[in-house]
This record gives structure tokens, sequence and C-alpha cells, in this order.
């Protein structure tokens, strides 16, 4: 689907939320800017969470709590062997109660459940982006 503003990917996110229940993991492909933590906000928001979502990209991952569902977000873009995270983030995929979005997790692809959401976000131009969903 074609994606032509910041608005419309945080409606799909929390329009995505509302058509998912816990446990899910979702793993997020597409290059830097491309809109990933645009569309996690926007999941957030769907999924009940108040406190303001900001990237994980420095502190590798951060935890919401949401009403209808808790969000772990992963960002392993500076990691190139998540290591000690990989345990965290086990633990995350396996609690019955969360979302778990992961985004650059080339690194993960042993630990990503195979039924897991692939959300591939592909930059167009300035405004335009391609959103496919498996």
């Amino acid at each position: 689907m074609l994606i032509t503003s910041e608005e419309e990917m945080l409606r799909l996110g929390e329009k995505f939320a509302n058509e998912i229940l816990p446990p899910l993991t979702i793993e997020l492909i597409g290059d830097v800017g491309a809109g990933k933590t645009t569309f996690v906000r926007g999941l957030a928001k769907g999924l009940g969470v108040k406190d303001e979502l900001s990237s994980p990209s420095f502190t590798i991952s951060r935890s919401y709590s949401g009403e209808k569902a808790d969000l772990v977000h992963y960002d392993f873009y500076r990691l190139q062997d998540p290591g000690i995270m990989m345990e965290d983030l086990a633990e995350a995929i396996s609690d019955p109660a969360v979302i778990t979005v992961i985004e650059w997790g080339q690194s993960t692809q042993g630990i990503l459940p195979e039924n897991r959401k692939i959300i591939t976000i592909k930059y167009i131009d300035e405004n335009s982006r391609e959103v496919e969903i498996k």
C-alpha cells in the first residue's frame, strides 16, 4: 500500500494495533528514515500507550505499558551482535501480554518466531512510502 504522509503512517500503525492481539512479534524492515518509528508510534497509540514513544536507537530497547497490550520496541541498528540482548528479546517474545517490535533485526533471525508479522517500508520519495505487511 502507498502511504503519502506521516499522518497516514501513524494511522496505519494505529489501525494495525486494532487488528492484533498479544503475544505477537513484529519485524520492521526499512532504511533509515523510512518511517519505522512513525509506524510504531501509531501502533503504540492504538495499543493505548500513554507515554510518548521515542526511537530506541541509542538505548536498544524501550518498554511501554498500554491499555490493550504492553509494547517492547527494539532497535538493533548499532549492534553487530545482539549478544546479551538476545536473552532480553527472548523473554519479551515469550511474554503472553506483549507486542514485541524489532527494527534492524537481521542478527536476531535465529530467535524470531516463524509466525511473526513482517512489515517492509520502502522509501519512495520525501512524502511517499510503500508498505507491505506479511
